[in-house]
């Protein structure tokens, strides 16, 4: 009689061992992030990767916004687009046009069983990426705001009080008055022109940027920034750039350098210029609420939002897209938003993950990071709620060029907002028509 060995049926259990596991169904990321923002997304895939076994989430960097944006369109007509796509502010009412290329993250997140709590969230950040019918059209990842950073080194050596900054426009030009008498060379300094000077700017005086609500009442919306509170503000900038106290360093970003390399004492930008200040800063600074004119009834509001979102593409498979919920769903933990706010300077998207930073302690070991939080956590009107409107790039660009041509002093303040409206304002009636119906 044949015998069963040991040895055989120890290899029958290896073998049944040996059996693969049940694959990760991988959920394909792309972004926009670089340098430190590259590392924190990958962290963020990661943290979700290690935190269960059933989805994988593939983070990919594919450009700049508007190059990863035109790459998506292309790969979704090819069939091949990812599952979330990182889309900045200005893309969403683009994004909100191409009905059949995304899902709401509202219905996402329903059709996998969890809720979604608008009360949960910041008002102003939520309130952005939400449809008229209460539904989330988008995950708000990345969302920040404009801030004042001030350099508090140069501000002593000016005379200045290095814990009072400037509160509004007078008192800024003022101070950039002081450090121009003091001997720097560059007194004030802004980034993103357009989304600091006129579109911020118009939220927190409570003042239109364009009609419609700013483009969320339909789009049929035109742009009414060449107000006289526009045009008294751009005039102002431009007497002080004629008296070296205004120094335009160029388009985007490019004069977050110049303010952390300790050129320039003062620069509107993002709040999620805190880390690379942070990193790279030999000095001591501060983060300042975004000037305001005191004259202007309502004045401060709120500032608009700035960053990006995550949009879920569609043509996927059920499980796929319970993957992307559940990854949402991590992301949203109290911990990993307080965590990211920390690092980044962007907003903590949720009520609580801002009260447990509070709690924690970092806002008094570090003043001023609490600033970009509690411009959007005041009550938002119809004239504040945010800017939403189509070829929003393409306005952005011209806004660029007429602020450009003033600054140079070819133009008046009043004829480069002028040209300014007029030009978008083709832009809105082209995309008007392109999404009739």
């Amino acid at each position: 009689m044949i015998r069963k060995t040991p040895s055989l049926a120890a290899a029958a259990l290896a073998a049944f061992f040996a059996l693969p596991a049940a694959a990760q169904t991988e959920i394909q990321w792309w972004h926009s992030m670089t340098g430190g923002l590259n590392d924190w997304v990958v962290g963020l895939a990661g943290g979700f990767n290690a935190s269960q076994k059933d989805f994988k989430v593939v983070p990919t960097y594919k450009g700049s916004y508007d190059e990863s944006m035109a790459a998506s369109i292309a790969a979704f007509r090819a069939g091949n687009a990812p599952h979330i796509l990182q889309v900045f502010e200005v893309g969403t009412a683009t994004m909100m046009a191409s009905k059949g290329a995304i899902i709401p993250v509202g219905k996402v997140l329903a059709d996998a069983g969890y809720k979604f709590d608008p009360a949960a969230y910041i008002p102003a950040v939520v309130g952005y990426y939400t449809a008229p019918n209460g539904q989330m059209l988008s995950f708000p990842l990345n969302s920040s705001t404009t801030v004042l950073n001030f350099n508090k080194d140069l501000f002593k050596k000016a005379g200045l009080d290095p814990n009072k900054p400037p509160q509004t426009w007078p008192e800024l030009a003022l101070a950039a008055a002081k450090l121009k008498a003091s001997g720097i060379a560059c007194p004030f300094t802004t980034s993103w022109q357009g989304w600091t000077q006129l579109e911020s700017f118009s939220t927190w005086h409570n003042t239109l940027f364009a009609t419609q609500n700013n483009g969320f009442g339909g789009n049929s919306a035109r742009l009414v920034f060449n107000s006289p509170l526009h045009v008294r503000h751009v005039e102002n900038l431009s007497n002080m750039t004629k008296q070296g106290l205004f120094h335009y360093r160029g388009r985007g970003n490019k004069a977050d350098a110049a303010f952390y390399s300790g050129e320039c004492a003062m620069a509107t930008a993002s709040s999620s210029t805190y880390a690379s200040i942070k990193k790279n800063a030999k000095f001591d600074f501060g983060i300042a609420p975004l000037p305001y004119y005191p004259d202007v009834a309502g004045t401060p509001q709120n500032t608009v939002i700035g960053g990006a979102s995550l949009w879920v593409m569609s043509g996927k498979k059920p499980a796929e897209y319970k993957g992307v919920a559940s990854f949402f769903n991590y992301l949203t933990n109290a911990e990993i938003q307080a965590k990211s706010h920390q690092e980044t300077g962007y907003l903590p998207i949720t009520l609580a993950s801002f009260a447990m930073t509070e709690k924690s302690g970092f806002y008094k070991q570090n003043p001023g990071t609490d600033t970009a939080v509690n411009q959007m956590i005041r009550k938002t009107t119809d004239k504040s709620r945010g800017i939403r409107l189509g070829n929003m790039l393409q306005i952005r660009a011209i806004v660029d060029e007429e602020l450009e041509q003033v600054w140079a002093g070819k133009k008046s303040a009043k004829e480069g907002l002028d040209e300014a409206v007029k030009r978008g304002n083709e832009q809105l009636e082209r995309f008007e028509k392109a999404n009739k119906g």
